[in-house]
């Protein structure tokens, strides 16, 4: 069961994946986490990426592509796979959509995280003060400025892509400020209606 969680940067997504891996066996693939390996490694990738991502701007989708492509045939990703921050344009969505179906792995459901985008600045804020106070390390695009252009790229760039997949029946759309547990629940719900309804087909 392959599934994409969508929203702007802090919406939960990449905690509601993690507790999704747990439940459903799924992997989760996290482009920025991916991205964010190969800039540790100091890899030519992710020097690339570095640069691109403190601007707040979105990888070339040549790159994001071919690094989603070759993960997903890992063994670990064999029992399905959540996509999360990917894709975020239409172009990628049906770059996505035409890799999957030669996979013979379609898409069970596209699950948008809906946000008020002034409190996610309000907890990012809170969770870097709380970062700086605890002694660590802050990532060099964890900040305001970073993140109200990547929610102006959001809007831009990536929201475009729920009509695309609303048209195809596959959208679910849940408030995002909800408690994690309540937003787990919904999440599972509409999980648990597609998989009765691929049982029964």
């Amino acid at each position: 069961m392959n599934l994409i969680l969508l929203g702007p940067p802090g919406a939960g997504k990449g905690t509601q994946a993690k507790m999704l891996e747990e439940d459903f066996g799924m992997k989760q693939l996290s482009t920025g986490d991916m991205l964010r390996s190969e800039v540790k490694a100091g890899t030519k990738l992710g020097a690339q990426a570095k640069e691109i991502m403190d601007r707040g701007d979105l990888l070339p989708d040549d790159i994001i592509i071919g690094m989603i492509a070759s993960r997903i045939d890992q063994p670990d990703c064999a029992a399905g796979v959540i996509f999360d921050g990917f894709p975020r344009t239409v172009a990628q969505a049906e770059a996505l959509g035409r890799m999957l179906a030669d996979k013979g792995r379609p898409l069970a459901s596209v699950i948008e995280l809906v946000v008020n985008e002034d409190e996610l600045i309000t907890r990012l804020n809170k969770r870097v003060a709380e970062t700086k106070a605890a002694g660590k390390e802050v990532r060099s695009d964890d900040n305001e400025e970073t993140l109200r252009s990547r929610l102006k790229v959001f809007r831009e760039q990536t929201a475009p892509i729920t009509p695309y997949y609303e048209k195809a029946g596959l959208l679910r759309r849940i408030d995002g400020m909800m408690p994690i547990d309540a937003v787990k629940g919904e999440i599972r719900s509409i999980l648990k209606g597609r998989q009765s309804r691929a049982s029964a087909g």
